[in-house]
């Protein structure tokens, strides 16, 4: 339903994915409205899946959607790492299990995205998410920002749209960001990812979050989205698998991926748990991505222009933080944006308090995705193992040190549970 919103800034929020939805929804629990401008001609339930870690469900619980993403998706309770001849190197407990406030839950990202913007349609009203604009261009003064946008649907112009400020939601490719950094690309180190999803019976308990092999010789992240998928007792399983070669050859974004150009890695990971070539020739969907990033960036906001998720900080598509540090980004910036409203103050101020918090702390994670992966624990045993089987793993290395490596991972990319507690 919609509710009684107070008079404030016009808002314009450019891209209708997880953060700028949920940037709309932060804005509504502080009575502030927003507009939302999104590219697609329609919003429908795609892709795969995503994985939203305590710090992220806590941003969600924040909306009141807890209950409702628990309820489409799959709480994991461990995370285990497994060479690439299925030996199991290291577990552990994950979410409230490890001693989180909240769970980490694996989910379509398609649900994920339907779940927020059903939220808007119903707090904001109907037209608070406007499809089929695709921004071009603006042009701002001392006093507003006005946007030009084109349809997708046959390339006609938009009416133009005024608002007081901008915050830009519209991804890695951000048309936002361009306009302040043209020369700008993203960088490739010859990492390339295919992301899947396959029906199939529950992996070991069902609940478990596994990474098997290395990027050295082919790395497959495995876990659950979707619980009794087609009535028989199948779940959903994503999969993610990531290959670094030495040739400057670059996936392309959200397209569909040829099996021919991996399969072939992972025919030999055959486990008495698990055939992760059958995995991969047996799924309903394949997607081929790039491992990119971008170069931290000394600035943020221009003017009445600011950024927020991946436009602002796109980061590897490691450890499943990406979307929990947009969570935050936004109901940061929402925070600060209504305690200026509140007292009659600048909008950009927020604006400026918001990239002095966020800016400094997402570089950080950034360049540690780049030397420090979540699979270090692979690569460390690969690396003292040699690429073969073992017999007895603590000859070469301890259960404690390989805990170590997880939870200095987590300390330096954000999410430590004491971190999370405090």
């Amino acid at each position: 339903m919609e509710t009684s919103l107070r008079i404030a800034p016009r808002i314009a929020i450019v891209g209708g994915g997880i953060a700028g939805l949920a940037l709309a929804l932060g804005l509504h629990r502080h009575g502030i409205a927003a507009q939302v401008y999104e590219a697609a001609p329609e919003i429908n339930e795609i892709g795969v899946g995503i994985t939203l870690l305590p710090h992220g469900m806590r941003e969600i619980a924040a909306l009141g959607l807890e209950e409702k993403i628990l309820a489409a998706g799959i709480e994991n309770r461990e995370s285990a790492f497994f060479n690439r001849f299925g030996q199991k190197l290291f577990a552990e407990p994950r979410g409230k299990l490890a001693g989180y406030p909240q769970p980490e839950i694996g989910i379509h990202r398609g649900r994920l995205h339907g779940i927020l913007l059903a939220a808007v349609r119903d707090r904001l009203g109907a037209d608070a998410v406007a499809t089929d604009h695709h921004f071009v261009g603006l042009e701002q003064t001392d006093t507003d920002v006005t946007l030009h946008f084109k349809a997708v649907s046959d390339a006609s112009a938009r009416a133009p749209v005024t608002a007081d400020v901008v915050i830009a939601c519209d991804g890695v490719n951000s048309a936002v960001r361009r306009i302040f950094y043209p020369d700008e690309s993203v960088a490739f180190t010859g990492i390339n990812t295919w992301r899947g999803v396959t029906r199939r019976k529950p992996i070991f308990d069902g609940r478990t979050y596994m990474r098997i092999g290395s990027i050295k010789t082919g790395k497959i992240v495995v876990y659950p989205i979707v619980d009794d998928i087609d009535g028989s007792g199948d779940q959903l399983i994503n999969w993610i698998a990531e290959i670094e070669t030495d040739r400057n050859h670059r996936n392309d974004w959200n397209q569909k991926g040829d099996r021919a150009d991996f399969l072939p890695i992972y025919e030999s990971f055959k486990f008495d748990w698990l055939d992760v070539g059958q995995l991969i020739r047996d799924a309903d969907t394949v997607l081929e991505y790039p491992m990119v990033d971008k170069d931290p960036v000394d600035q943020w906001t221009f003017g009445r222009v600011t950024f927020a998720g991946d436009a602002a900080h796109p980061m590897y598509p490691r450890g499943s933080n990406g979307s929990a540090q947009a969570l935050i980004d936004v109901r940061t910036l929402a925070d600060l944006l209504a305690a200026q409203i509140e007292t009659g103050g600048d909008a950009r101020a927020a604006f400026a308090a918001y990239e002095s918090e966020r800016r400094p702390a997402t570089a950080e994670i950034v360049r540690t995705n780049r030397v420090s992966p979540p699979d270090i624990i692979n690569l460390k045993v690969e690396e003292l193992v040699g690429d073969r089987p073992f017999d007895d793993l603590d000859r070469y290395i301890s259960q404690a040190e390989l805990r170590d490596l997880s939870d200095r991972y987590k300390r330096v990319a954000g999410f430590s549970v004491e971190r999370a507690r405090s």
